[in-house]
């Protein structure tokens, strides 16, 4: 499959159910119950890169993901899906009561593209709101949000100010060290309580 192509509506519809079936399977096996079968899935062996959003009435309850494609697709949307459930440090593991009112979504990411730039200014205004994730990097400060950030942060400034804060930098921190990558998402989203 091509990331950037992106997987189709009916894949995306199949990695929310193995997304589901991945955390019900570890929040099951933790209380001896046993997994359930694999569900097929054909065309998502090849190497992507996705996050995992899960919300519980339209709050955040975790989000966890990868930005290059290491492992086949399928494998990382398991793997980032019971991280998001029980290992995304602000927030206490989802419990299985929980589960049928948390709403799962999966967004594969695309390939990095560097950005090239002279100064902030220029960076900002070649940022696209609502279209581009993005990598801030400095030195061993990181930090990303995927596109739908915009969603809350929807001007280019106040999107960068607040990456900055989240790798641990002040808002209007810049050195001439800064690197940025955008990336774009095929999302896939359930109604909220649906399981």
């Amino acid at each position: 499959m091509d990331t950037d192509q992106g997987p189709t509506p009916e894949q995306g519809k199949l990695l929310l159910q193995i997304a589901r079936a991945a955390i019900a399977a570890t929040l099951q096996s933790a209380k001896g119950h046993p997994s359930p079968p694999a569900k097929r899935a054909d065309g998502l062996q090849q190497p992507g890169a996705s996050f995992v959003t899960l919300t519980r009435q339209g709050q955040l309850r975790g989000c966890i993901g990868s930005l290059e494609a290491r492992r086949p697709l399928l494998d990382d949307v398991k793997a980032n899906a019971v991280a998001a459930a029980l290992h995304d440090p602000r927030f206490a593991p989802l419990s299985l009561s929980e589960l049928d009112t948390t709403a799962v979504e999966v967004s594969v990411l695309s390939a990095m593209q560097p950005l090239h730039f002279d100064s902030e200014a220029d960076a900002l205004a070649q940022l696209r709101p609502g279209v581009d994730g993005v990598v801030f990097e400095c030195g061993r400060y990181r930090s990303t949000f995927l596109p739908q950030v915009w969603e809350q942060l929807p001007s280019a400034r106040l999107f960068m100010a607040h990456l900055k804060q989240k790798a641990g930098l002040s808002p209007d921190f810049w050195a001439p060290g800064v690197r940025l990558q955008r990336y774009t998402v095929h999302k896939f989203k359930e109604s909220e309580g649906t399981s």
